[in-house]
């Protein structure tokens, strides 16, 4: 039985994600919006969109925006990331005088790239970053997790190319829901309750071995040849009424400004 869940908001550049995901909303009776330059009327929606347009409209929404700690990545075990990795700033950074993989953690506010040194690094403001070893991922995937739980997913490169393939059915189906099942079972409380948990496959000297590439926001996230229904389950608890958010969620919430979206 469909039941009606509030309304889907939706900042305004389009994506093909954010088709589907309306697609998938209006197949079980939501109402879509699709937002304008006013600031909108109506509240108890969900939302899917970019950081920039959500800082302007979550409040009068009273969305709250569900997104894993910064430093998140850079706590986990070294068996689950297959590579060391260090919070640190961008002026840090830019004292590195080898190869590093250099990334901000949530906002794109400069590309996420291998850099040669620190002095290759683009400029602006002293941002978190995340600094990582160099390494080569076979296949990444990304898997849309809800309550600790992978709903459902899609491989989206190969060799850093894209290369868009459903999780299910996929060759590397099981043992993808393996390592994020052990991972979840035993870091998942460090995660949101809807997420999207990227992991791939590692080639190293010895192989290749399943590691975590990172974890992202669900409402601003592509979800490649994931079934676009159980990605919008998770995607409408990443970012829905703030009457409806989870005492265990109210720390994965995103500040916007003074304002705490869990006030």
């Amino acid at each position: 039985m469909v039941t009606k869940q509030g309304f889907l908001a939706l900042a305004p550049q389009y994506t093909t994600t954010s088709e589907l995901l309306s697609a998938a909303a209006r197949r079980r009776g939501m109402d879509v919006e699709v937002l304008g330059g006013a600031a909108p009327v109506r509240r108890g929606a969900h939302y899917y969109g970019g950081p920039a347009f959500a800082a302007r409209v979550a409040n009068d929404l009273e969305v709250a925006l569900l997104e894993p700690s910064d430093d998140w990545l850079s706590t986990l075990p070294y068996a689950y990331t297959g590579r060391h990795i260090a919070m640190s700033t961008l002026s840090e950074a830019r004292r590195l005088s080898h190869p590093a993989f250099v990334k901000p953690p949530r906002e794109k506010s400069f590309p996420a790239a291998v850099y040669p040194t620190g002095t290759d690094l683009p400029p602006g403001p002293d941002v978190p970053v995340l600094i990582s070893d160099v390494v080569t991922w076979a296949a990444e995937f990304r898997l849309y997790v809800l309550d600790g739980e992978v709903r459902t997913g899609s491989q989206y490169t190969t060799f850093g190319r894209l290369d868009a393939e459903p999780l299910k059915g996929h060759h590397h189906e099981a043992a993808v829901r393996a390592f994020a099942e052990n991972l979840l079972s035993t870091h998942g409380e460090s995660l949101p309750s809807a997420v999207v948990l990227d992991i791939g496959l590692l080639t190293t000297d010895h192989g290749t071995e399943w590691a975590v590439v990172e974890a992202n926001m669900a409402w601003f996230s592509n979800c490649y040849a994931a079934d676009p229904d159980p990605a919008l389950d998770v995607v409408l608890r990443s970012a829905g009424p703030r009457t409806a958010l989870s005492e265990r969620d109210r720390r994965f919430c995103r500040h916007l400004g003074d304002a705490h979206l869990t006030g």
